[in-house]
């Protein structure tokens, strides 16, 4: 029976993780799809391997999470990482909310204090909970690979004209 991910990540032992994503319904991440070679004249989706690169590149400035290998294959991917505890736990607050800025976009009140609009007491402890759950999520795989794994998703199904998910977690493990 499968574990979660918060069983099987321990920082004590390894900071580095091997996840594997696949796609769905018989879709190409990239390459040239055979099976639908009349219909399609044997399309090229090899383009989508940029879409990929591009996306892993972003990530690794955003989160707290560094890229030590990746390979990109006509049905799935694989991305071996890193977590970067100590850069996470360096960051001020100011970082943090930056940071998760740049991918999401964020709560009212992390919005009007990245703008360093004045913040009223009542207000700092959601905003402090708000950073430290932020932090957390900065360094979290499932959120990296949910952050990879969604926008390929999105513009790989407005190519195919289609709707639902692309890719799935179907493995992440310790190294």
């Amino acid at each position: 029976m499968p574990r979660p991910r918060s069983a099987q990540v321990s920082l004590e032992d390894t900071p580095f993780y091997h996840c594997v994503s696949r796609t769905v319904r018989r879709a190409f991440l990239c390459g040239i799809d055979h099976y639908f070679l009349l219909i399609n004249m044997g399309q090229s989706f090899e383009h989508r391997r940029g879409w990929v690169e591009q996306r892993l590149l972003r990530l690794s400035r955003v989160f707290a999470i560094d890229i030590a290998a990746y390979a990109v294959m006509s049905n799935h991917l694989h991305v071996v990482l890193r977590i970067d505890a100590e850069t996470a736990q360096a960051w001020s607050s100011n970082e943090v909310v930056h940071q998760w800025h740049q991918l999401f976009k964020g709560t009212l009140l992390t919005q009007k204090f990245a703008k360093g609009e004045p913040i009223a007491g009542y207000e700092l402890d959601s905003l402090n909970d708000t950073i430290a759950e932020y932090r957390r999520r900065l360094l979290d795989i499932s959120w990296f690979m949910r952050a990879l794994n969604e926008p390929i998703a999105r513009q790989a199904n407005k190519e195919d004209n289609c709707t639902g998910p692309l890719l799935y977690e179907i493995a992440g493990r310790a190294l």
